[in-house]
């Protein structure tokens, strides 16, 4: 198997050609790391990117139960997993409102990060690695939102190793891994316990 970190690809500077690598099947690919104007980003993994999306799934899952209990003597919605009840109108409620809220929380102030993402240090990017916004963020979203397995599907196929699915190629934007690093010039000690 391929080392997915190997040098970086200089996207801003055409005098110097991207890294290639050449795969034990013999197909050639650029290198996933990008370098533009001094600046490297490091593209996250599928594993990482599933955990968060998971986390922003049983998030959200919790929040429409919670209205779902609230508004149980108004309106009954049935839940979101339960298959014996689901309403084309009721299930597409939801998916939008899955849809609203990572267009909502990626996009605010082009901060890239849903819940799921701040957990796991990820943050969507532009590919020069410029903050989004909502608009981006919104076409970002929607293959997630409602169509993610032929999102992932064709990402994985029609572009493999550049770890995008499809409305991450749509949208110009990538996933990448990002570090938790301590302001400059502040020392925090820690006291025993």
């Amino acid at each position: 198997m391929a080392d997915e970190h190997s040098g970086p690809v200089p996207e801003g500077n055409p005098e110097q050609a991207p890294e290639q690598k050449v795969l034990s099947s013999g197909i050639q690919y650029t290198s996933p790391i990008i370098q533009d104007r001094g600046q490297t980003l490091y593209l996250a993994r599928w594993s990482t990117r599933f955990w968060a999306w998971l986390i922003d799934f049983i998030m959200v899952i919790l929040f429409l139960n919670i209205v779902h209990g609230i508004f149980l003597p108004i309106w009954n919605i049935p839940q979101y997993l339960d298959i014996t009840r689901w309403d084309p109108f009721e299930f597409g409620f939801q998916t939008l409102f899955f849809f609203a809220y990572w267009t909502v929380m990626e996009g605010f102030q082009g901060r890239g990060q849903s819940i799921g993402k701040m957990v796991m240090n990820l943050r969507v990017v532009n590919r020069d690695g410029t903050k989004i916004h909502y608009k981006t963020a919104a076409i970002e979203s929607f293959g997630k939102a409602f169509i993610l397995p032929l999102d992932c599907l064709v990402g994985w196929l029609a572009m493999p190793n550049t770890k995008l699915r499809m409305f991450n190629r749509l949208s110009n934007t990538l996933v990448i891994k990002t570090d938790y690093k301590d302001p400059d010039g502040i020392l925090y000690v820690k006291e025993k316990e």
